[in-house]
């Protein structure tokens, strides 16, 4: 079964957008779980516009109280991103090659020009009992760049797959995540999955088997005002419960 993650970057944008502790991120972290995720997510950005670093703190004493439950924080790791993470020592941190202008995400790192500047980092947040991945697209050729660096887990950049679903060019696009995810799991890498993703695209990417977990915020949260947090979350559990196990 595939893992659920909930971002919760979004809910932390209309906190901000008041200048209020509400919504409270706690509160909602703990209605992700009560509904079912397996975790929660925060990308917490140098302008700290939406997750603060603060947040990664809160979060992360708040969820000793939930064994088994985890905390996955992830961004670009300039020193301050790192310092942080090493104090917080969540259960996961996902290595982001995002710009600090950038709106969001927008590609997975090239790991044949920045794999042996990531290789003592990750091995530092190894020893401070952190797990890894790094965000990559689904390139054969950065997937094996990726074990050599020694990461735990990749997270494949979803967001051509979400852009290609529904359209002619969607086989050609999942085939491409699907030989990606294989072959990392061939060498020894796990799989992650996440951008874009939603209740539409989500159950079809799942048939992807040994995908690990999936980080999903925005559309979740666009979603629920739609239809209701707890529907919401349910509904994306639902997906995940079906979806294919074997690697």
């Amino acid at each position: 079964m595939t893992h659920l993650s909930i971002n919760l970057n979004k809910i932390a944008l209309l906190r901000n957008a008041r200048g209020r502790d509400f919504p409270n991120l706690i509160d909602y972290a703990e209605k992700c779980l009560r509904f079912g995720a397996a975790g929660v997510t925060i990308h917490p950005r140098p302008d700290q516009r939406h997750a603060r670093y603060s947040d990664a703190y809160e979060l992360a004493e708040w969820i000793k109280a939930y064994p088994g439950k985890e905390l996955n924080i992830e961004g670009n790791p300039i020193p301050e991103f790192l310092d942080v993470v090493k104090e917080c020592k969540p259960t996961q941190c996902t290595l982001v090659p995002d710009d600090p202008n950038q709106v969001t995400s927008d590609h997975g790192w090239d790991l044949i020009s920045d794999g042996e500047k990531l290789r003592p980092i990750i091995d530092n947040l190894k020893a401070h009992g952190i797990r890894t991945s790094v965000f990559l697209d689904p390139v054969k050729a950065q997937v094996d760049e990726a074990k050599k660096i020694e990461t735990d887990r990749i997270e494949l950049y979803t967001e051509s797959y979400a852009s290609a679903f529904g359209t002619e060019k969607e086989a050609e696009i999942f085939k491409a995540f699907s030989e990606a995810a294989r072959h990392a799991q061939k060498i020894g890498l796990e799989v992650n999955a996440g951008h874009d993703l939603d209740l539409k695209n989500l159950a079809t990417f799942l048939q992807i088997p040994g995908i690990l977990e999936v980080s999903i915020g925005h559309a979740l949260t666009v979603e629920a005002i739609d239809m209701g947090f707890e529907k919401t979350v349910r509904n994306y559990i639902e997906i995940t419960e079906k979806s294919a196990t074997a690697s």
